[in-house]
């Protein structure tokens, strides 16, 4: 990995914006944002992905993705509930901790889509076009963690609800609506119609973002004791558990006859951890998980990690499968 794309990504006004809200923090600044803001700010952004991703799926032609999706749809269920068991019944946390765990490392970094992208094509195996509207649905795993988390806790409360009726719940939160709402919207609409709302959804979107880590990063370091008392657990899984999905992804979308760009990609992206629309959604859903425990694993321990050494890894692991299941 290039130190120069390194280095350009860790000092990133995201990655910053995120550091100055700890600082912040720290040294007990009257820096605030309002509650009503913070709303705002995770509203827009869980719409503004799902509009941009239904964009760039509403061109593609079902057939030349059909093996793709199938590989995407199980991602999507399977990597949040590894990481949800991993984190409940390994780590030990909480059933809200747990799924805010499991949202982030089930979804995926955008950073990591593009520098594994870059990777890719260095490599002379360039990814196919339509795998970056596979990635926009893995968005979906958020919520998929979210229902995982909202059933285990209705079970551990001794509620007798249906399943029909958990997953209501979870299909009418805020997280669902805006994302996947967002995603039906953005197809439907037509480039055209796109581009009238261009300039609000996506031109706008990096600099709520910055100001939403801002705000992340004065909540995590508030919680940073909780964070002390597993960090080193925190740690090591923030380095394992994004290899396990790495390797997962890579063998089932290379199964599943997808060349080595993309495959790779899909692995890249499945091994990353969510640091722009997940905490938002979790936020949303479950208020009382502590930021200091999934965004920091995320931002702190695996971005750096995968920028590192995941992508190239991952890479390897693409070619192990292409030599075993490959044609």
């Amino acid at each position: 990995m290039p130190l120069d794309t390194l280095l350009e990504n860790l000092i990133s006004p995201i990655t910053l914006a995120f550091l100055l809200g700890m600082i912040a923090t720290l040294i007990k600044s009257d820096l605030e944002i309002p509650e009503p803001v913070i709303k705002i700010f995770a509203i827009f952004l869980l719409f503004s992905i799902g509009l941009q991703g239904g964009q760039e799926l509403a061109g593609v032609v079902f057939a030349d993705i059909a093996n793709g999706l199938a590989v995407i749809t199980a991602l999507i269920f399977l990597l949040p509930l590894l990481a949800f068991l991993v984190a409940k019944f390994v780590l030990r946390l909480d059933t809200a901790n747990a799924a805010g765990v499991a949202a982030l490392y089930g979804s995926v970094s955008s950073v990591t889509f593009v520098v594994s992208r870059t990777y890719a094509e260095s490599k002379g195996t360039p990814m196919d076009g339509y795998v970056t509207g596979l990635v926009a649905l893995m968005e979906l795993a958020i919520l998929v963690a979210l229902f995982y988390g909202r059933f285990t806790m209705s079970r551990s409360n001794g509620e007798t609800g249906k399943l029909t009726e958990i997953l209501m719940e979870t299909l009418r939160g805020r997280g669902l609506v805006l994302l996947g709402g967002g995603l039906v919207i953005g197809g439907l609409i037509g480039e055209k119609n796109f581009t009238k709302i261009e300039p609000f959804f996506v031109d706008l979107f990096r600099g709520v973002l910055v100001l939403f880590l801002l705000e992340m990063g004065m909540t995590a370091a508030r919680h940073l004791k909780e964070f002390a008392k597993v960090g080193p657990a925190m740690a090591v899984f923030g380095i394992l558990m994004p290899m396990v999905h790495g390797g997962l992804a890579t063998g089932l979308a290379t199964w599943a006859g997808l060349p080595l760009g993309s495959a790779f990609v899909i692995g890249a992206v499945a091994a990353s951890a969510s640091y722009i629309d997940a905490p938002a959604a979790v936020r949303a859903t479950f208020p009382t998980a502590n930021p200091a425990i999934y965004l920091t694993s995320s931002l702190g321990i695996t971005f750096p990690f995968m920028l590192i050494i995941g992508v190239p890894t991952v890479y390897q692991m693409a070619l192990f499968w292409q030599g075993v299941l490959g044609s």
